[in-house]
Order: C-alpha cells, then sequence, then structure tokens
C-alpha cells in the first residue's frame, strides 16, 4: 500500500508520518531529505525543481513491488505530483491512501513553521512568507484530511488508520 502526504510545511505532515510509519512497520519516504541530499551533492543551495519527486517515486516503487507499505512525505503541491503518486501505486499494483495534512488555525501554523528546526543536515526549513508564497493546488478529494490544531499525534495516525485497506494475514481479502 502507497500512502501520500501532502500539505504545507509546518502542518504537521512529518511527525505523523512518522509516527504511521512505525505503527505500519513501513518504509517512510521523506521528500526533505532526499531534496537536501541532492542540495549536498550539487554544492548549490538552490531549489531541487521535481528531481526529489523524481527519485522518491522510483524508491517507492521499489519498495512498493518488494511488498513493503511506503508513507510518502512530501508537501506535494500540484495535481502533476499527485498524479505521478497516483501512477506509482498503479504501476505496482497497490492501493493508495491519500492524505492531506492541514493546521487549520493561521496563527499556530505561522507559530510552527517560526519556531521550528530541521532535523535534516543543512536543512532550512522555509519561512512562514516562502510558505504562504508558494504554490498549492487545491486536492481532489483525498480519502482523509488530518486537521492537527488541538489533536494529539495519535489520535492523526487513528484518523488514518480508519481509512486504510487492510489485509488479512495471509494476504487476502480485507477484514476488519
Amino acid at each position: 500500500m502507497l500512502i501520500v502526504f501532502g500539505g504545507l510545511p509546518g502542518t504537521g505532515k512529518t511527525t505523523i508520518a512518522r509516527a504511521l510509519a512505525r505503527r505500519l512497520g513501513a518504509f517512510h519516504l521523506r521528500i526533505d531529505t532526499i531534496e537536501q541530499a541532492i542540495r549536498a551533492t550539487s554544492g548549490a543551495d538552490d531549489p531541487v525543481g521535481p528531481q526529489g519527486y523524481v527519485v522518491a517515486y522510483a524508491v517507492a516503487g521499489d519498495n512498493l513491488r518488494l511488498g513493503a507499505t511506503v508513507v510518502a512525505d512530501s508537501v506535494n503541491p500540484i495535481r502533476v505530483t499527485r498524479e505521478a503518486w497516483r501512477a506509482t501505486a498503479l504501476r505496482a499494483g497497490v492501493p493508495l491512501v491519500e492524505v492531506e495534512v492541514v493546521c487549520s488555525d493561521p496563527l499556530e501554523h505561522r507559530h510552527r513553521v517560526e519556531t521550528r528546526h530541521s532535523d535534516i543536515a543543512g536543512h532550512r526549513p522555509p519561512s512562514w512568507a516562502a510558505v504562504m508564497g508558494r504554490t498549492y493546488e487545491r486536492w481532489d478529494g483525498p480519502a482523509v484530511v488530518v486537521d492537527t490544531v488541538g489533536r494529539a499525534v495519535d489520535d492523526c495516525v487513528a484518523s488514518i488508520l480508519a481509512v486504510l485497506p487492510i489485509r488479512s494475514p495471509d494476504g487476502t481479502g480485507r477484514r476488519r
């Protein structure tokens, strides 16, 4: 199964994606990590462009074909990136669950953006102005929208788990 996260920086995507990946024993694939590795090897601090996402689609596909569940953690800001994740799941023959993470309180969202620190060496999180100025297209129907305002991480994870297709232990059929 491919679980694709999206949402503006500072909404809580990575925190929730990591917790979900731990809970499922899934592969956590983070675009920020890939993009920072590309920047570090190029010696430039410029935007990476589509390369990070293209690498992520390939790595996700490899792991999905091995039978792993993949939790893809990225801003996933535009229709083309969302369609590419859908194509990745389709090519691998696995179910896709899309999760949009939002922070509906602008003051809380700004506070998170302005006070967070990166856990990736050399990575600088975007400023509030950069977050608000970026292109972020409306989703056309993710399976679940998680608003993180006033919610514990475990509660957010539970709301995602509730929509996941669950297979029986032998890999056939569904059970709930």
